[in-house]
């Protein structure tokens, strides 16, 4: 896990080191252990490391290998690198170290584009060839790693955050229209290509591309699967599926085991991080972590699930460590969890997890986490409405969104506000493409390769490694989401959502977790704005740099500074905290 950052030349020129350096500086807290460069040519890449696998100087990057004529630069980690390496040693291939970026070096040399297809992990990569200057980049199936870039047409940058690419200049920082679209409804969730900035884009999940050396470019998506029944299961009881699913996060859990420091979870006290505890318990793992973090309660609202990640501590004998936050210390790390952000995330877990993350940093280097079961396996309130749909994309929109495109227009500055109604057109083409079977598939389809990539995981990546701290996340593995997609919708909407879930989840843990109302990163003192927070934010949005660049209709931020409680989106999110988190963050990066 750690940060990566290049540039490409197009025009003959040589690449601007630079530049390079300065991106590389900005990624210094995802990679605390090492930092290199190297700049031949058109090209320059650099890179922060967090020692995680293979210890030694010999892993070190950017990793060249010149017998290949390949140099990479490797942001992730992938779990099944041994099988992989033995694979390639029969193949004939020797190595100089002994962790997973030499393997992705000789994986792309023997089997091209599609080594992609073989890795069990969470990656983003660059990888240069000598031979023909052509550079090839990948992301993972479901964008856990970042993978942001400027392209000018002369140049190509790259880095695994958005400010890092601000970093080396030159970048148009005029806000896009439809990102801000997206950000106002669609829940803050701005899909790739677009970020909230018009000259920093993102490779889309699942995405292998090929720059040559002339600037021609192509790319294909390599993984999408079909949320469809297959005929061999039509029989199959609510007990196989509950075994399936079982035998499936048991692989996945041992598979995010890999690494030469000790492993902790990030436990909530909800189904999804306890039954990771309960399988790692399984697995022997002597000595466990687990990590839990509570808020003060503000309205009469908890601010912490202390009551059962305390159960699950105690039932598996873990190692575990409390951390509550006061509302002055919470007050104090606002301004660096929204520093910590690459894009502006307008979720209170943002601030949970940055200070669980600072916390846990002490003691480890790896967590695994429960992020992705919730898109899987249908845990949201919004999926048991659809199962009879006769308009998803509508009936969706409804539950999701915060606001209309009608609503948004009385909200939005007119000369901000886009034209079309971006983000429902943008849910309608994704939703009706084919191969999903009912209503119910169609929205677990985008939630989990749309909306989660960007909110959940790439929340999680971003306030982990801000302290660097890798985020592993089991019920993101392939092969267990492949296994999901076939499951008929009513098989995970029992019990009130996750229903196979659950099932699987009671062979492991206690039920009194299980049987319990759904829980959230609780930030109570967040969704109802009040004293110092409604000084904060009341002062965001009324500075010169707020007023003159005018996003917002000042007869819509004046109902809300009147009354912050009584404006709240649908999905339970202050429409206050989401105008003036997009400010706040627009200030902290000098946009």
């Amino acid at each position: 896990m750690c940060g990566i950052a290049g540039e490409i030349r197009f025009d003959g020129s040589f690449a601007d080191s630079a530049a390079v350096e300065k991106m590389t500086a900005a990624l210094a807290p995802r990679g605390p252990d090492g930092t290199g460069i190297v700049a031949r040519g058109a090209f320059a890449f650099g890179h922060r490391r967090l020692k995680i696998i293979d210890l030694s100087e010999n892993a070190a990057q950017p990793m060249a290998d010149p017998a290949l004529g390949l140099t990479i630069v490797f942001n992730g980690c992938i779990y099944n690198y041994p099988e992989l390496r033995k694979d390639l040693t029969d193949a004939g291939y020797s190595f100089f170290s002994h962790g997973d970026t030499e393997v992705i070096l000789k994986a792309f040399h023997h089997w091209g584009e599609a080594c992609v297809e073989r890795f069990h992990g969470m990656f983003a990569f660059a990888i240069h060839e000598r031979e023909t200057g052509a550079v090839t980049i990948a992301r993972d199936r479901f964008g856990i790693k970042p993978f942001y870039y400027s392209h000018n047409g002369k140049r190509f940058r790259f880095a695994s955050t958005l400010p890092a690419v601000l970093a080396a200049g030159d970048t148009d920082t005029e806000i896009d229209r439809a990102a801000l679209h997206n950000y106002m409804s669609f829940h803050a969730v701005v899909p790739p290509p677009r970020t909230i900035l018009k000259g920093v884009r993102k490779l889309p999940p699942a995405t292998i591309r090929r720059y040559e050396a002339d600037g021609s470019m192509r790319e294909h998506v390599y993984w999408q699967p079909p949320y469809l029944r297959r005929t061999e299961d039509k029989d199959v009881t609510r007990e196989e599926w509950r075994d399936r699913v079982l035998d499936a996060l048991r692989t996945a859990v041992r598979r995010r085991m890999v690494a030469d420091v000790p492993v902790g979870v990030l436990l909530s006290g909800g189904v999804d991080s306890s039954v990771i505890v309960g399988l790692l318990a399984e697995e022997g793992q002597k000595d466990l972590m687990t990590f839990s973090i509570g808020f003060e309660e503000a309205n009469g609202e908890k601010g912490d699930e202390f009551v059962y990640s305390d159960l699950i501590a105690k039932h598996f004998g873990t190692d575990h460590h409390k951390i509550f936050v006061p509302g002055d210390q919470l007050m104090e790390n606002l301004p660096g969890t929204i520093h910590a952000q690459s894009e502006p995330m307008v979720s209170y877990d943002n601030i949970g997890f940055y200070l669980l993350s600072r916390e846990v940093s002490k003691y480890i280097k790896v967590v695994q986490s429960g992020q992705g079961a919730d898109e899987v396996f249908a845990g949201y309130h919004w999926y048991p409405p659809l199962m009879n749909s006769n308009d998803v994309a509508t009936d969706y929109a409804k539950v999701f969104f915060d606001r209309s495109h009608a609503k948004l227009a009385t909200q939005l500055s007119p000369e901000w506000m886009a034209d079309e109604d971006e983000s429902f057109n943008l849910v309608t083409t994704h939703l009706m493409m084919p191969n999903a079977e009912t209503p119910v598939d169609r929205a677990l389809r985008l939630d989990s390769q749309v909306m989660l990539v960007d909110d959940p995981v790439k929340r999680v990546d971003n306030m982990t490694m801000a302290w660097g701290l890798e985020a592993r996340v089991p019920f993101l593995d392939h092969e267990l989401v492949e296994l999901a997609a076939t499951i008929p919708p009513e098989f995970k909407l029992n019990d009130g959502g996750k229903g196979v879930l659950k099932d699987a989840a009671r062979q492991v843990i206690p039920s009194e977790v299980i049987d319990r109302k759904k829980g959230y990163f609780p930030v109570p003192q967040l969704k109802y704005i009040e004293g110092p927070f409604l000084e904060m934010v009341k002062d965001t949005l009324t500075s010169e740099k707020a007023k003159s660049r005018g996003l917002f209709q000042q007869s819509w931020l004046d109902q809300l500074f009147a009354a912050p409680a009584d404006h709240i989106t649908p999905l339970r999110g202050s429409e206050l905290w989401q105008a003036a988190l997009l400010e706040m963050w627009l200030q902290s990066h000098a946009v």
